[in-house]
């Protein structure tokens, strides 16, 4: 039987529920709607979804604290699209850093969300561009870290896990996925959000910036994450698959 992707829309404005909702089934997906992150997490005990649509304003938890609970529980793999009101450039790094996929200002078109749900949904199930990892709980081993696929987050050399949001995490695999290759900041861009996503070139060096903090680079002679000048960035690390323990 065909799988029919499921969306939840989580906004408290009745009319933008509704309507996206609607234009959604009429497209042919599955759509439920709640009105805030009390209703989300009641529904989500007991289903699974394929893309959560997450408001920022909403009254009692707002859409950060929510997709930054998301992000660190059993549905942190779910993709996420935030819906905003604001169209400041920092709140986009934000949304991103808390676990954000991709990032809508308001007031926006259903064809233009609907169109950017297709694009999360299909590059969360893209294979590696050359690895061909397999996300039944492999390892990319680099340096002395690890990277671990399938819960996303990072293991040193103790076994100690370093949490990542969802943003740090896929900029972090573009880079293992093509280790000792230089990769510019529209490739980048493209890679990790696609082309669909209206960013700037400001935040993939902040998301390298934080990324290297992560590894503990030292942003001026950094082991892992290098610096190309006029040409963008490279993980100067070979990179292996290993099985885990």
């Amino acid at each position: 039987m065909e799988h029919i992707d499921h969306i939840l829309i989580v906004d408290d404005d009745r009319e933008i529920r509704e309507l996206v909702s609607a234009y959604l089934r009429k497209n042919g997906l599955r759509a439920t709607a709640v009105a805030d992150g009390r209703q989300m997490r009641t529904f989500l005990e007991a289903n699974t979804v394929d893309l959560i649509v997450l408001d920022i304003m909403m009254p009692g938890d707002d859409g950060l604290v929510l997709s930054r609970e998301l992000r660190v529980g059993r549905h942190k793999a779910t993709p996420i699209v935030m819906l905003t009101a604001r169209s400041d450039e920092m709140d986009r790094i934000i949304g991103l850093e808390m676990g954000a996929d991709d990032y809508l200002v308001k007031p926006f078109s259903a064809r233009e969300l609907l169109a950017r749900i297709k694009a999360v949904l299909r590059r969360a199930r893209m294979l590696p561009a050359n690895l061909q990892v397999s996300e039944a709980g492999q390892l990319l081993r680099f340096g002395q870290w690890r990277l671990d696929t399938t819960a996303r987050h990072l293991v040193d050399e103790d076994g100690t896990a370093i949490a990542l949001s969802g943003a740090e995490y896929r900029l972090l695999r573009v880079f293992v996925d093509h280790p000792q290759r230089v990769l510019n900041r529209d490739q980048l861009l493209n890679l990790t959000q696609g082309r669909e996503a209206e960013l700037f070139d400001r935040s993939i060096d902040l998301l390298v910036s934080r990324v290297r903090q992560r590894l503990g680079d030292d942003a001026r002679e950094p082991t892992y994450i290098k610096t190309v000048r006029s040409e963008g960035y490279v993980l100067s690390m070979p990179v292996e698959i290993v099985e885990p323990r």
